[in-house]
This record gives C-alpha cells, sequence and structure tokens, in this order.
C-alpha cells in the first residue's frame, strides 16, 4: 500500500511531510510533490505534516483525484527526490 499526493498540493508544494518521511520517498515536481509507490512505507508520518491536507491512502483517496495515483507513480520516476524542507510555492 501507498501513499498518494493530490490536487490540493499543486501550486502550494508545502514539504513540512518531507522531513518527516524515514524512506525518502518524496520527489519534487515543478508544481507539486510525488510519492513514489514502490518506496513508500505507509507509515502515515506524512499525513498530519501536511498543511493541506493533500495526502491519502490510495484506499482513502477521493475519487474526483483517482488519477492522482498514476500520476505519483510516474512523475515520481522522473523526479529528483526531496530530502529537505524547501519554501513553499504558496508562499514565493
Amino acid at each position: 500500500m501507498t501513499h498518494v499526493v493530490a490536487q490540493p498540493c499543486f501550486g502550494c508544494k508545502y514539504t513540512d511531510c518531507v522531513v518527516v518521511c524515514p524512506v525518502e520517498c518524496f520527489y519534487e515536481g515543478d508544481q507539486m510533490l510525488y510519492i513514489h509507490p514502490d518506496e513508500c512505507i505507509d507509515c502515515e508520518a506524512c499525513v498530519p505534516e501536511c498543511p493541506v491536507e493533500a495526502i491519502f491512502h490510495e484506499d482513502n483517496l477521493p475519487e474526483e483525484w483517482a488519477a492522482f495515483k498514476e500520476l505519483n507513480a510516474e512523475m515520481a520516476s522522473q523526479c529528483p527526490v526531496l530530502t529537505e524542507k524547501k519554501p513553499p510555492l504558496a508562499e514565493g
């Protein structure tokens, strides 16, 4: 099982979730973050850290954002890993 970053992250890109991840499974795209499904250990440490509530367990992903499950898998393999907190786009 894995967690998925969904629509609320788009254009915000807060990185509070990244610093609590014990396995470094977050990847940075231009407009949002992605979770690599093969690296996520389903620990849920990231979920309460997201100020825009953009992270969902794949089984609880709202239907309107179902495409983000595949998008996370695709984009995480194309983007650089992110392991430190950075200023969010929302404040930039």
